[in-house]
């Protein structure tokens, strides 16, 4: 199989992995109704699908270091989309449940193996990790907009159902067509024997305490914005206090510009490298923060523009990082490792920002902490290696054939 059409499947199963992790939420204002349970009720029955996806996030990096990780995706494709239609077809609480862990479960085979997967499909993987991360958010977008549609205008059922089905379709063409073609076999060799351009064990570990860094408290800033984006154009911007098309507009054209943010950041990767690009979008971070603590109007819509441009620009490095610097055989724990650091300190961002608010505790101070974290992350860069990496060999060490 051709080094792109590995990254189309690669790319379909991140739009995918985003895209049935937001069904539930947008659909249970149609399931409600239909089953005549309140709308917190019928989201509490979602909550397997976040739990299970946390659970396996670390089983699904330590089979990615050993199976072949392309069969993975296709066990991605088929479970997910098996696991959507049988909530599709749920005629009871219990029945959704159980489908709903399922559904988070076999999402959580895509991160760790899937990014582990793009480090070592040919060359630029910097440019791939950026395109693959935009359609990831193209997944966030699409899940509320024809969930909403399908819940509407068919019914609740089809907002399972559909995606459910084209994501079984994708995983049997995934299968036949990377069993066909053998690539299977030669990514499992290239992860038992490693590569001639692996950096030795010093320098990995000092690469992957810097991820570490950056997951933990990069994981604080990107949750603790995100989520609070929304009140703070509520607070700060002049006259729009209460409007929640306003707020709502804004916040959604923050965060559909920035989406692409990863686009340049991914070309310069595999031009100069990570340390250079992480400093620079660090200390714009910490800025953009520190501006934003007596930021109003429009000017605090400009520079939460900026804010939210650099932490997305920011999503590609570290696993760029893993990809350059460790041994191919481990990449996939490392990623799980980190996601799971991000995810487990980022979920700590709503109690904090709820417990700050109905402490008095304003966004001048929250955005300071935030500012403090971001000087951490970049004090930990300092220490990256600075190597220069024009012309350098993809970290995977081979080239693609002209056949493939």
């Amino acid at each position: 199989m051709s080094r792109n059409e590995t990254l189309q499947f690669i790319n379909l199963a991140h739009f995918f992995d985003h895209f049935f992790l937001l069904i539930f939420p947008t659909a249970a204002l149609a399931i409600a109704p239909a089953w005549d349970m309140s709308y917190a009720n019928v989201l509490l029955l979602g909550s397997p699908v976040y739990i299970m996806f946390a659970l396996g996030t670390l089983p699904a990096g330590w089979l990615g270091d050993r199976l072949d990780r392309l069969t993975l995706i296709a066990v991605f494709f088929l479970g997910c989309g098996a696991s959507s239609i049988w909530v599709a077809m749920s005629e009871s609480t219990l029945a959704m449940t159980v489908g709903l862990g399922f559904l988070g479960l076999f999402a959580a085979i895509y991160h760790p193996v899937g990014l582990a997967h793009i480090t070592q499909v040919g060359l630029r993987s910097g440019r791939a990790l950026a395109i693959n991360g935009v359609f990831g958010n193209m997944g966030l977008a699409g899940a509320a907009v024809l969930t909403a549609i399908l819940s509407k205008h068919v019914g609740w059922e089809a907002a399972f159902f559909v995606p459910g089905g084209i994501s079984v379709a994708i995983g049997v063409v995934l299968l036949i067509r990377s069993r066909k073609q053998g690539y299977a076999s030669r990514q499992n060799e290239e992860a038992r024997t490693g590569t001639p351009h692996s950096s030795n064990r010093k320098t990995q570990m000092r690469v992957f305490a810097v991820v570490c860094v950056s997951a933990l408290l990069g994981g604080l800033i990107f949750n603790a914005v995100t989520i609070s984006l929304p009140k703070f154009f509520d607070e700060r911007l002049v006259g729009v206090g209460g409007d929640l098309t306003w707020v709502g507009a804004s916040a959604g054209l923050v965060f559909a510009i920035a989406a692409f943010a990863q686009l340049p950041v991914g070309e310069l990767l595999d031009r100069i490298g990570a340390r250079p690009i992480l400093l620079t979008l660090l200390s714009c971070q910490v800025l953009c923060l520190l501006l934003l603590t007596q930021a109003t109007g429009i000017i605090a819509l400009a520079l939460s523009l900026a804010l939210v441009t650099f932490i997305f620009a920011e999503i590609p490095i570290t696993t760029w990082l893993l990809g350059h610097y460790l041994e191919p055989g481990i990449r996939s724990r490392a990623v799980s490792v980190e996601y799971v650091m991000s995810l487990g300190v980022g979920a700590t961002a709503v109690p904090f920002i709820a417990m700050f608010h109905a402490k008095g505790i304003g966004f001048d101070v929250q955005l300071f902490g935030l500012a403090a974290a971001a000087s951490g992350i970049f004090i930990a860069a300092v220490f990256l290696p600075k190597d220069k990496l024009t012309n350098a060999p993809h970290p995977s060490g081979y080239l693609p054939a002209r056949n493939e």
